[in-house]
């Protein structure tokens, strides 16, 4: 393929939220510890996050005030080339160029150390690419104001020699890469806990941005109970 092969891994609530208090249930424990070692099993180089996640609990915040560039950058990618010997990413949609970092690599407890790869659109400031370059962030741009996700996948495979990607949510940019048809496996981990929050997001969530979608449909390619009552499901899309 001219794309990473594409796995949508989360860990969810028995009412199918991605987020919310029942991270912290003590009944889901067991189950979020197993979501955590699936990772390795899909052997990715990658991890793809969108703008809400990463604030969430990855980039430092929102991008700190930023004087106004006297260098104007091309729109054109910028790879760090020692960042990329890493080989282990990091991939942040960042469209508009709002998130905040101190270093191009991101260390989280328990996994190896990556490099930070944004991904952007046209729509951002002249300013914010001279603040990533300074940090040797490396960048690429993937349409003028709408994110263009098969453009993404070609780039990241093509710059960063990426063969296998991991997208970990939130729920908009998972369905904006179902809707293309962008997504090969999706791995559920289910928690036996309900969490009942009102204003928490489901694996997949149509934005008013994006266009409207049929209805996709997937064909289980395996159920496992694990640990604690947990429950792991893969799907693969019905048309594969």
């Amino acid at each position: 393929m001219e794309r990473p092969f594409v796995v949508c891994h989360m860990f969810t609530s028995l009412d199918r939220k991605i987020d919310g208090d029942f991270f912290g249930a003590q009944a889901a424990a067991p189950a979020l510890a197993e979501y955590g070692s699936l990772r390795g099993f899909y052997g990715c180089e990658a991890t793809l996050y969108g703008t809400t996640t990463m604030l969430g609990g990855f980039a430092d915040g929102p991008a700190p005030a930023l004087p106004e560039e006297d260098q104007s950058f091309p729109v054109l990618d910028y790879v760090n080339l020692s960042g990329r010997e890493k080989g282990n990413f990091i991939v942040s949609i960042d469209p508009k160029g709002v998130l905040g970092f101190h270093s191009n690599i991101l260390e989280k407890k328990g996994r190896p150390a990556a490099h930070i790869i944004e991904v952007l659109t046209e729509q951002v400031s002249p300013a914010y690419l001279g603040y990533l370059r300074q940090l040797g962030i490396s960048y690429l741009f993937a349409g003028k104001g709408a994110l263009d996700c098969g453009l993404v996948l070609r780039k990241l495979k093509k710059l960063f020699h990426i063969e296998r990607l991991l997208i970990a949510g939130g729920g908009t940019v998972n369905w904006s890469f179902l809707q293309e048809g962008l997504i090969d496996e999706l791995s559920l981990v289910i928690a036996p806990v309900a969490d009942g929050g009102t204003d928490s997001v489901s694996i997949f969530e149509r934005a008013d941005f994006l266009p409207p979608h049929e209805p996709v449909a997937f064909r289980l390619m395996e159920a496992k109970p694990i640990a604690g009552d947990g429950l792991w499901l893969r799907y693969e899309l019905e048309n594969n």
